[in-house]
């Protein structure tokens, strides 16, 4: 048994983290923070008779491992405490993701005062550093459109089958991706009836996708990114197109693909057979819903063979494989768990 800690427990995501942790078998909780003090379920009526009190940051007591919700500036001030106190730390924010420094501060627009931990600092995709993330003290938990993007493409600049420099994906976010704090895009009147595109032009996000896709590519990667909010909840669903050097079939791509994450338990590559006799084709691609409460991604795939186009769609949930729940799994590996540890489920249908 491990003692966990979760700061900023208030939020979405602290309380996703909290739901799964509550039935992990290997987690006690050692404490949760907010703001606020008082009973969680204030905040999270799923987690009613839960029995957890909240209590302020400097209540704060030795533990195994915290995960930390908060916002960036606050996340940099509360992490290094933390690992002064021993405790390793997950961090569900966007304080350590980058590995440029003049590109986080430009970014973020702010300083970076605790530059010296990115040294520390594993990026927290498993699927691609789990070595790594064993032994981590700090593990940064990837933004959730950058999850999508970078699992859902992974397979093709790991191969060089495609044109680095050119890579579109469309993201489209349900509100929950927004955080707990009223915005006005997310708002039920404004979100409802509506798609809200947003930070079209040098999204944050581009930025991780573009790190990370870049090491794998063993070159520079452009990736042309635009994100949309839709009327749903939870849930990611990101439209890559890309650009093969040569003509590959969707039978090969599927074969590569689940060759790729052959030992990836929450990476699926959905290929439900397509009824010929029916004129809208949509079986063979993943649905956002199918994914809601898990820590599954779901990879779908076909090939224009007349424009010379791969398109690679990329499902997860914001606050499942795209945030707490991933979180999880990279805590599962940094003890030694089974990485599935408390975390093996089917979506919701309907949702």
């Amino acid at each position: 048994m491990i003692r966990v800690g979760v700061v900023g427990a208030s939020g979405y995501m602290g309380g996703e983290a909290l739901r799964i942790l509550l039935n992990h078998p290997q987690v006690d909780l050692a404490w949760v923070t907010s703001r606020s003090t008082g009973a969680i379920d204030n905040y999270h009526p799923n987690l009613y008779e839960a029995g957890i009190e909240l209590i302020q940051q400097d209540q704060i007591t030795p533990c195994d491992v915290a995960f930390v919700a908060l916002p960036t500036a606050a996340s940099l001030e509360i992490i290094p405490q933390l690992i002064d106190m021993g405790i390793k730390v997950i961090d569900l924010g966007a304080a350590f993701r980058l590995k440029d420094k003049a590109v986080w501060e430009k970014i973020y627009q702010q300083k970076h005062e605790q530059w010296d931990l990115m040294d520390h600092a594993v990026y927290g995709i498993n699927e691609l550093y789990d070595a790594d993330i064993e032994k981590a003290q700090l593990v940064a938990n990837p933004g959730c459109f950058s999850s999508a993007a970078i699992l859902g493409l992974a397979p093709l600049l790991a191969e060089n089958l495609i044109d680095p420099q050119k890579i579109m994906v469309n993201g489209l976010s349900g509100s929950a991706g927004v955080g707990a704090e009223l915005s006005r895009p997310a708002h039920h009147p404004e979100l409802a009836n509506n798609l809200v595109p947003y930070n079209v032009v040098d999204h944050r996000h581009s930025y991780e996708m573009e790190q990370e896709l870049s090491i794998l590519a063993s070159a520079p990667v452009s990736v042309h990114f635009t994100p949309t909010y839709v009327p749903i909840t939870r849930g990611i669903l990101n439209v890559c197109s890309v650009f093969p050097h040569e003509f590959i079939s969707r039978k090969q791509l599927l074969d590569k693909y689940r060759e790729y994450y052959r030992i990836s338990p929450f990476v699926k590559i959905y290929d439900l057979p397509e009824d010929e006799n029916d004129s809208w084709q949509y079986r063979a691609y993943p649905w956002v819903s199918a994914v809601a409460g898990t820590n599954n991604c779901y990879i779908g795939l076909d090939v224009d063979e007349r424009r010379g186009r791969i398109v690679v769609f990329s499902v997860l949930d914001s606050l499942g494989k795209g945030g707490a729940q991933v979180g999880i799994e990279n805590m599962n590996i940094m003890f030694g768990f089974e990485r599935t540890e408390g975390l093996v489920r089917f979506g919701m249908h309907p949702n």
